[in-house]
């Protein structure tokens, strides 16, 4: 008879609901509600015909109504799951709910839903009344607080990341806890699931989400904008003024031909008042390669179409170190792609190492292997050696 009755609603039900306009009801076949209300049907039918069927073991009658009542809660407990799900794969289409924790949602009504059931079943079995056994688990609420403790912090951790939007299915997170630095796939009521940039899964507690820090990059995404914060560290012995002969040569890069003049009538000037005696280079003011480069660096991603001008963009030094002079780009690029972030960076500082030569500058590299090998050939012992 179930055969039957399931053949009928899917197969009839089932192909009307597919040609309709409303996603909902595709998403109802999709989740076998129509199966599952099939088994309602015989159920109902069978607890009619009971006591007809035994009418010659009448002892079995009430076992056999009690099975069968026990079969109908589960029953209504499958049918309501998927209609729940049905609407969870409903909500999920809708704008307003995207990127909501659904599911943790889901798994609290369950969860209640579960409850319930037992407690209809235990009363079906035992004859007696549903609050008898409420009751009884009041006295033994300490223990279900303990045993349940992580499902309960889950869903206080579930409804505080939804309600202060803290983090999103798609969003990329940070957490080096965890492990965790990859794209939110899923969020339960237990854990949150992270899929790593090496493909792997990190399954994260959800109130850990509340508990610990972790970086969400989704207001770098939204902002357009990803940050360069990258420097080039110069050898401090290759820093020096530049001569005029340098000027002259430095004035064919075109980025810098008018800074230059305008900058060098400034400093003509400024000297001409207060450093009259110019035999010291170190009386007045004059311009540096060190200086120079910087201004090129600025005016060159100034003009970079890679790069937002409407946010924060410096070149700037840091302070001296023990591996040179720091001079950090600091700017966002137009794009917030990876493999895109990664290309527009890679050009940048690809011609500024290849333009440092033309500014008489050296960047900062320990010694190779090469350069320890070329020391030891070139020692000469005899120049150390005692007279005599």
């Amino acid at each position: 008879m179930q055969v039957i009755i399931r053949k009928v609603l899917v197969n009839f039900v089932g192909r009307a609901a597919m040609k309709t306009a409303s996603k909902f009801d595709d998403y109802l076949v999709h989740n076998r509600t129509l199966n599952n209300i099939a088994r309602l049907i015989p159920l109902y039918i069978s607890i009619q015909l009971v006591p007809v069927i035994l009418t010659g073991f009448p002892g079995w009658i009430n076992p056999a109504k009690k099975l069968i009542n026990v079969l109908l809660v589960i029953a209504w407990v499958m049918v309501i799951r998927s209609i729940l799900r049905s609407f969870r794969d409903h909500l999920q289409t809708k704008k307003s709910f995207e990127g909501k924790p659904l599911d943790s949602y889901l798994q609290v009504v369950n969860i209640f839903m579960f409850f319930i059931a037992g407690v209809l079943i235990f009363s079906t079995f035992t004859g007696q009344s549903p609050w008898a056994f409420l009751t009884a688990m009041g006295a033994a609420s300490a223990i279900l607080m303990l045993i349940f403790k992580d499902t309960i912090l889950g869903f206080v951790a579930s409804i505080q990341v939804s309600t202060n939007d803290m983090v999103r299915v798609g969003d990329w997170i940070e957490m080096p806890k965890c492990g965790a630095d990859g794209d939110v796939i899923e969020i339960n009521l237990n854990t949150v699931k992270v899929q790593n940039w090496d493909k792997t899964i990190t399954t994260i507690p959800t109130y850990y989400l509340i508990t610990d820090s972790f970086k969400n990059w989704r207001g770098m995404q939204n902002a357009g904008g990803r940050r360069i914060k990258r420097a080039i560290n110069i050898k401090i012995s290759s820093i020096h003024y530049v001569s005029k002969e340098e000027i002259t040569e430095l004035k064919k890069i075109q980025l810098l031909s008018a800074y230059i003049e305008e900058r060098q009538a400034e400093i003509d000037l400024y000297n001409e008042k207060h450093f009259p005696d110019r035999t010291m280079p170190v009386n007045g003011r004059n311009m540096t390669n060190i200086g120079l480069f910087r201004q090129y660096i600025n005016k060159y991603v100034q003009q970079h179409p890679r790069i937002r001008k409407d946010m924060t963009l410096l070149v700037r030094q840091l302070s001296p170190s023990e591996y040179g002079l720091p001079i950090e780009l600091y700017m966002f690029t137009t794009d917030t792609r990876w493999a895109v972030y990664e290309d527009i960076m890679a050009d940048i500082f690809d011609h500024l190492l290849s333009a440092i030569k033309y500014f008489h500058l050296e960047v900062f590299e320990a010694p190779a292997s090469d350069d320890i090998r070329g020391l030891k050939l070139s020692f000469k012992p005899e120049l150390f050696a005692y007279p005599g």
